[in-house]
């Protein structure tokens, strides 16, 4: 799409529109989460893009607040689920339980799971086995639930938060190749500074709360998200976000030698697609009406962190896919050489 169809009035002023609604739910998140800008800009990056996200921090950072305070500032359905060892797929999904009616005739209703929702927080994600987590992988990708031989669609927009702890691994399933590349961004959430756990302390041990109050909906959202679609994306930065990808693959031609010695499987088609949809909705949360390699580069650590499997040798070596994306970075200049 040329960038003259794109700036006709109504994509502009949509447009600014969303510039606006992003500010208001950054405030509104504001009121209740401290600090954590960049985590929140790349939430609504990937909000007002349709992608989910992976949330990877330690215990007490305030992750399933930040997600709960998301959805109240979005005016969306949110539900938790805590995963468990014992956690069926069923859980997740919903079950069909047999009733009988006032005339003694018996007939399956479908039970909803807490999935028929707009935010989804999955609560430590590796602490259950494969096959429920991969009662995910059908709501993520299709938008919809398969139970007793009935399809259920899920209402849009879906949106699924799943978080990790990185430093307990016992008694934990650590989650497929295939479900990880559902996930749109891997986002890793740090301490917060001095300065801000004071205010932390302050406002978490006060008689009164703070709470969000919603600034949009979902028909918004869903607009927006076809907005961002609309966003042009010039060839050499499709092209330098799929030179990004393609460099993480070791068996790629060109791959360079770092990549050879320390990844087993680098990044998919899939990666690329985020890059570029993630690059438009950077770009015009900015207000700016064009993606940029910039952009992509910005993006890159989120999108292909999680999507680079690391060798033995890097093991060894404490090489880390995040160091892998960091070094891609280096190697590709931004002018996509």
């Amino acid at each position: 799409m040329g960038s003259n169809e794109w700036r006709d009035e109504q994509d502009v002023q949509q447009a600014a529109e969303l510039v606006r609604a992003r500010a208001a739910i950054r405030e509104q998140i504001a009121r209740v989460i401290v600090g954590q800008d960049q985590v929140v800009e790349e939430l609504l990056t990937s909000l007002f893009t349709g992608g989910h996200c992976l949330l990877i921090g330690v215990p007490g950072l305030a992750k399933t607040l930040l997600v709960s305070t998301l959805a109240q500032a979005v005016h969306l359905s949110f539900n938790r689920v805590q995963f468990t060892p014992d956690l069926m797929p069923s859980d997740i999904t919903g079950t069909e339980v047999l009733e009988e009616d006032a005339e003694r005739r018996r007939s399956f209703r479908f039970l909803r799971g807490p999935v028929f929702t707009n935010v989804l927080l999955a609560d430590e994600i590796n602490r259950t086995p494969p096959k429920t987590q991969a009662a995910l992988l059908q709501a993520m990708q299709e938008y919809q639930v398969s139970a007793g031989g009935q399809t259920h669609l899920l209402e849009r927009p879906f949106f699924v938060l799943a978080t990790q702890n990185p430093i307990e691994q016992e008694g934990t399933y650590p989650l497929p190749e295939a479900q990880l590349d559902r996930f749109m961004f891997s986002i890793y959430l740090d301490y917060p500074s001095f300065d801000e756990e004071v205010h932390i302390v302050g406002a978490t041990t006060a008689a009164t709360t703070a709470v969000a109050s919603p600034v949009l909906d979902a028909a918004r959202i869903l607009a927006f998200q076809e907005l961002v679609r609309r966003v042009p994306a010039a060839g050499p930065v499709v092209e330098y976000a799929v030179r990004l990808a393609q460099a993480s693959r070791p068996a790629a031609a060109g791959a360079p030698a770092f990549v050879r010695d320390y990844v087993a499987w680098g990044a998919g088609p899939r990666a690329s697609q985020y890059l570029v949809l993630g690059a438009k909705a950077r770009a015009v949360l900015s207000g700016r009406y064009a993606a940029s390699i910039e952009d992509v580069r910005a993006l890159a650590p989120a999108v292909l962190q999680h999507r680079i499997l690391t060798n033995f040798t890097a093991e060894a070596e404490g090489v880390s896919a995040r160091d892998i994306v960091r070094r891609l970075l280096e190697t590709l200049a931004g002018d996509g050489r």
